[in-house]
């Protein structure tokens, strides 16, 4: 837990409010980083007990927030299966970090200007 001035932030906001996650999303990032293993959608729906496309939209935010990866797999008799991994949680903590600090910058240049 942070304190800022008179608010607590929680971890969980923290991350949340960084990524612009959903609850869902964030959920979804916490499990993928505990497992550190690579999923289709399907999996992790039955491992989450969460509907596939709510996985699936979640997965996606996901993704298009470099915080994730789609691998996509050909099958034999064609067709084909998507699997996802998380990022390097390192990677996640740097990005985090370079979010905040833009953050810190503006808040600083702000009280400059009173």
């Amino acid at each position: 837990m942070v304190t800022f001035s008179c608010k607590k932030i929680s971890q969980e906001e923290l991350i949340k409010c960084s990524f612009n996650l959903s609850k869902t999303e964030y959920n979804l990032l916490m499990f993928m980083l505990k497992r550190g293993e690579i999923f289709t959608a399907s999996q992790i729906s039955k491992a989450m007990k969460l509907d596939r496309t709510t996985i699936q939209k979640a997965i996606r935010g996901l993704v298009d927030k470099k915080l994730s990866k789609r691998k996509q797999k050909n099958l034999p008799k064609g067709g084909y299966t998507f699997f996802y991994e998380i990022n390097n949680k390192n990677e996640i903590k740097y990005k985090m970090k370079e979010i905040t600090y833009k953050w810190y910058k503006g808040v600083e240049e702000a009280i400059n200007r009173l």
